[in-house]
């Protein structure tokens, strides 16, 4: 059982640049979607970014509106947060499947999301994960997000002096050309 488990947790981060992030989350379980952004809102807050919350229908209109926000406006970090409880046909696995690929689609085209879409078998398993004084899935994919962030930043800072230099400019700064 998960709950009882001990994880280890990545010390919160900061930026030297301000960081906006954009919350976005399917109320479906309003109560457990309530929960969820509190945790992600205290979390941002703690790395002392802002943010900006919209609200879509289901768990999978998710990756479509962070894509669309990515192309139209202006936000650093993504987090995703919805919750999917499985029920009487296999819609749970397509929800479940193609809204956490279509995240990892967007991940891997450089934007940096945290998915706290929770995919569990009851409504317990949901609230439990989600309260922030339980397992607090909502922060821990804000954490997710800011850390990618970090990252980002990180390694697209300039570059001086790394790598090699074209050998023209090697020829240079040995005093020798070649005609």
């Amino acid at each position: 059982m998960a709950a009882a488990e001990q994880h280890y947790i990545l010390p919160r981060g900061s930026f030297d640049k301000p960081a906006k992030a954009l919350i976005v989350v399917s109320p479906y379980y309003k109560d457990i979607a309530d929960e969820l952004i509190a945790g992600a809102r205290a979390e941002i807050e703690g790395w002392g970014a802002t943010h900006d919350l919209i609200e879509v229908p289901g768990a999978l209109e998710i990756p479509t509106a962070i894509a669309m926000a990515a192309r139209m406006s202006n936000y650093d970090a993504f987090v995703a947060l919805g919750c999917v409880i499985r029920g009487e046909t296999t819609h749970y696995e397509t929800v479940c499947n193609d809204s956490s690929r279509g995240l990892t689609l967007l991940g891997l085209q450089g934007l940096c999301i945290g998915n706290g879409i929770l995919t569990v078998e009851t409504r317990e398993q949901a609230l439990v994960r989600a309260r922030v004084a339980d397992q607090n899935k909502g922060g821990g994919a804000a954490a997710a997000a800011l850390h990618l962030l970090a990252l980002s930043r990180k390694w697209g800072a300039p570059r001086e002096g790394v790598g090699f230099r074209p050998s023209d400019e090697v020829q240079i700064a040995s005093g020798t050309t070649t005609a």
